[in-house]
């Protein structure tokens, strides 16, 4: 069987976080056992995990070259893995995956979230006289689970989130083998080698995405999450719709702008959206202080905040419910809207204060793992601040949270950049292209207020011109570039002996 993750991105803990991941030097079913069972329970619900053998490590991290194990022990461990399988109550059987890494030979067992947790394993696999006990992951180890962790345990018996579940309805047409193939080649799975026209099904199972019942296999949700052209066939309202009001929407909610909904994959939907954005809503300015040589970048939205945010607003829906994303653009804000909200094993003040959303229970574990091997998602909590980072060194205020007790909804603000706020939001779209729509120059308020002063009095400097109209200098700066850029401004002759002339006066 092959990997279908790629062993550096493995061995390099990119693709997996460090608590799903263990390195063992050599065969040792007893303390693997152990971590296999933990893996199977699944607590954390992070979707199991790894244990690579062969492979010595320090603070947590592989040291290479690795050691590797003798190729002669391979198949007799194969047959010993058999025989402890059987001493999983009930019964669990983990994958074996030989791989070739620094010349040497080591295996990797990888452990899927158990469908019929809780499991519990002898404490010695390989003693005459077992004692039973379940065990999770805690950080970096699996302990055996006392009181409290007990009961959370044994409360998860027949409970497998949405994404992870088989579905009657789809079936192997309804899987792309290009959106697969692609994946595969992203994430350098050896898997991409394999004829998907041919061997479809063989891929799915290698990859756990096949669910196992009396009457054959189902496809699971997130198959057709990731990998189906056309996931609304299976989930109502799987797709994001982008709003604009220009003037607001509580100023005017009359005036508003639709966009297309985006469909398609998941990576689909998040590419088309962010590329969606970038084009038409993100917009740089550089300052280039007098007292220094360095330029300042900043812009009204950090990309990476978007991206964090479009990524969460799919990862975290409830997929059962049938309202789709909303994304608002506002002159201030861009708000997005997805549903359900944060599980209650989150508190509500940590939701308020927006910061890390540390969270007991993930909706859609497998899902995440996913979009973490594409490098869409940095992995648990780490979303909201990323976010709020990206926002603090672009110089913007703090995005904020809002949810209702029932956890119904989450909806996260993101503002905008103070020194991009107008009065309106302009849009690329229908007609409406630069600010140019029908050959009439659209201007907000303040751009007809730079325009009136400079009637009056063509020869101000840009820094007069900042004082009369109270707008902060680099603000003007931008404002006089977007109206050069319209045509409707132009400066002559040089900084101090030129002047402004208005080039148009056909503008609204």
């Amino acid at each position: 069987m092959r990997l279908p993750i790629n062993i550096e991105e493995l061995l390099s803990g990119r693709a997996v976080e460090g608590n799903r991941l263990e390195y063992k030097t050599g065969w040792n079913p007893d303390a693997i056992y152990r971590t296999i069972c933990a893996f199977a329970n699944d607590f954390d619900e992070t979707g199991g995990g790894y244990i690579v053998i062969g492979v010595q490590e320090e603070n947590g991290r592989a040291i290479r070259p690795v050691a590797g194990i003798n190729p002669d022990q391979i198949e007799p461990i194969e047959k010993e893995m058999v025989g402890y399988n059987n001493l999983i109550h009930p019964y669990f059987q983990p994958r074996l995956y030989i791989e070739e890494v620094d010349g040497r030979t080591i295996l990797i067992i990888k452990v899927t979230s158990g469908e019929r947790r809780p499991y519990k394993v002898p404490d010695q696999i390989t003693a005459k006289q077992k004692t039973y006990n379940y065990y999770i992951r805690y950080n970096s180890s699996s302990i055996v689970p006392k009181d409290e962790y007990e009961r959370e345990l044994l409360n998860l018996a027949n409970r497998m989130p949405f994404d992870d579940r088989g579905n009657d309805d789809i079936k192997l047409m309804d899987i792309s083998p290009l959106l697969l193939h692609d994946y595969l080649v992203k994430v350098k799975s050896s898997l991409a080698d394999i004829s998907l026209t041919d061997h479809m099904e063989d891929v799915l199972e290698q990859m756990d995405l096949l669910e196992p019942v009396p009457e054959g296999k189902r496809i699971k949700n997130v198959a057709a999450m990731m990998f189906s052209e056309y996931p609304e066939r299976f989930f109502r309202q799987a797709h994001i719709e982008i709003v604009f009001f220009p003037e607001g929407r509580e100023k005017n909610p009359n005036n508003l702008i639709e966009i297309d909904p985006i469909r398609g994959s998941v990576p689909s939907m998040i590419k088309e959206t962010l590329g969606y954005l970038r084009t038409n809503v993100i917009k740089k300015q550089i300052v280039k202080p007098k007292d220094r040589a360095e330029s300042i970048t900043f812009y009204n939205y950090p990309y990476q905040a978007l991206e964090e945010a479009v990524v969460n607003s799919l990862y975290h829906r409830d997929w059962t419910i049938g309202e789709p994303v909303e994304i608002t653009i506002e002159p201030e804000r861009i708000s997005i809207l997805s549903f359900s909200g944060p599980n209650h094993t989150i508190p509500i003040e940590a939701i308020r204060k927006g910061l890390s959303l540390r969270s007991r229970r993930y909706r859609n574990r497998r899902l995440g793992e996913f979009l973490k091997e594409l490098d869409l998602t940095e992995g648990r909590a780490t979303g909201i601040p990323t976010i709020q980072e990206e926002l603090r060194d672009n110089g913007s205020p703090a995005a904020t949270i809002e949810t209702d007790e029932e956890r119904t909804y989450f909806l996260i603000d993101i503002p905008c950049h103070p020194d991009f706020i107008a009065d309106t939001v302009a849009l690329n779209k229908d007609g409406v292209k630069d600010g140019v729509k029908d050959g009439v120059k659209e201007l907000s308020e303040i751009q007809k207020n730079i325009i009136s002063e400079l009637k009056q009095n063509p020869h101000l400097t840009t820094s007069e011109l900042a004082q009369k109209t109270d707008i902060r200098f680099r603000t003007l700066q931008r404002y006089i570039s977007e109206l050069q850029s319209l045509g409707v401004l132009a400066r002559e002759g040089g900084r101090k002996e030129g002047h402004w002339v208005i080039i148009s006066d056909n503008y609204q």
